[in-house]
Order: C-alpha cells, then structure tokens, then sequence
C-alpha cells in the first residue's frame, strides 16, 4: 500500500483518530479534517510524523460545500492525486427526548453526520472518478443503522439516512470503479463513551454477545478489509462490528 492515499473526516479524535494512525501504519499517506480540536489534530500529526509516516491535518467543518471544497484541494495538492479511500468518519450526538429536541441540534447533526458524508463523497467521489483508478469509500455509520434509540432521534435518522446513502453511492459510483461500504460500530470505548456513562463497559458487556464492548482498534481492521483488494467485489455493504449486541433479540427466558 505504499504512497496510497488516504482521507479521514474528523480524524483528530475517538475512532477517527485511530483510524488515521492504523491507516498510516498499513502504509497510507493520510490526510484528515477536523473542525474544532486543533490541538489534538496537530498532537496526532507530529506524533505519527516521529515515526516516520507522512499525515496531513485540516481544519474543515464537513457541513459547509465552500470548506469541503478548500479541503479537498488542498488534499489534492499535497498528494498530488486524488484519493485512494475515503473514510467519512466525522460525527456529533446530542442527547434529547423527541418532544424537547430543538431544531438548532436536529440540524447541527443531521449537517454534520448526513451532509457530511453526502458532500465528502461528492467531491472526493468526482475527483476519484477524474482519475480513473477506481477508489473505496467508507461510511462510519452505528448501530442506530438498525435500531432507534431513545433520546437519539437525530442521531438515528442520520446514521440511517447514512445506510441508505452508501447504498445509492455504491449504485452511482459503480461505473467509476469506485466502491462504498458501511462500518457500523457497536459499543465502542472511546473519550465520548466515557463520558456517556461512567461505567460504560460495566452497562455494555453483559448485553453484548462476546461479553465486551468494542475498541477503536475493532473498527480499523475492518475499514482496512473495505479498502483493499480482496474486497475488489463488495460495495453497498454494511459491516456490523458490534460483537454481536445489535443482532441479539430481546428474550425473555434464562
């Protein structure tokens, strides 16, 4: 994979910036955005540039044309091609029962996760397809892919407007030689989760099929599956990666 070129959204923290730095290590160029964490996005660039790797941090907000835009060129320039993947990882959650949720955090997250995804596949997508080489595209999406979940309601219709969205990418993009998948993560440790419960593993792991809950680490080897060779015949997927949790029915006998 040596000088192939990578992208991350919201690469400079939680899943995202593990991504950056597995991508790095299988031997990728990587370039990611981030939006309001500079100080850990240049952290991450420095510590991978110690080692040895060649990775580019970008202040973007996903949810503006004009800024995605700027990003992408400035990818484009520093590569000198456009890239071989694309991983749209870039995502917030507010927390909210439906009747309280305000129209101002209904719209930072349905900009941020959908319109994200949609303009970053678009411009990235075009450039992929003026090159001519083919490419892949990763979706980042969750297990509200599946299920609705309480006080989420923003969160799930946009990760569930992201299923739909990589399989119509996948149908579009074809032509191009250009594929597009859908990681979707169970319950993962991350900052985020952390601060979602403070017993986050103790809630997780006894619902959870493999007695566990995720590791940004479960999330990079199968991202790292979707952009390569030997898935040459895989588009318009979604890869569950959730040890199960999603999958397992609610039952009542022991």
């Amino acid at each position: 994979m040596s000088q192939r070129i990578a992208v991350v959204t919201g690469g400079s923290t939680g899943i995202g910036r593990h991504l950056v730095g597995a991508l790095a290590e299988a031997g990728y160029r990587v370039a990611f955005s981030y939006h309001a964490s500079a100080e850990p996005a240049q952290a991450l660039v420095t510590h991978l540039a110690a080692q040895g790797h060649d990775v580019l941090g970008l202040a973007c907000d996903v949810g503006v044309k004009s800024e995605v835009e700027a990003f992408a060129a400035a990818v484009i320039d520093w590569a000198g091609t456009a890239p071989d993947l694309l991983v749209n990882n870039a995502g917030i959650q507010t927390w909210a029962p439906l009747l309280e949720l305000s129209e101002e955090r209904w719209d930072a997250v349905l900009r941020t996760n959908l319109k994200g995804c949609f303009l970053n596949t678009q411009v990235f997508g075009r450039a992929m397809a003026d090159r001519g080489a083919g490419g892949a595209i990763v979706n980042i999406g969750s297990g509200c892919n599946k299920h609705a979940f309480p006080n989420l309601v923003d969160y799930t219709a946009s990760k569930g407007g992201i299923e739909q969205f990589t399989k119509s990418a996948a149908v579009e993009l074809g032509g191009h030689g250009i594929r597009v998948n859908c990681v979707a993560p169970g319950a993962i440790a991350t900052e985020r989760t952390a601060e979602e419960s403070p017993d986050y593993e103790g809630e997780w792991s006894p619902i959870t099929p493999l007695g566990r809950v995720g590791t940004p680490a479960d999330i990079a080897g199968p991202v790292l599956f979707f952009a390569s060779e030997a898935a040459a015949y895989v588009t318009g997927q979604t890869l569950w990666v959730d040890g199960g949790v999603f999958t397992r029915a609610p039952w009542p006998y022991r």
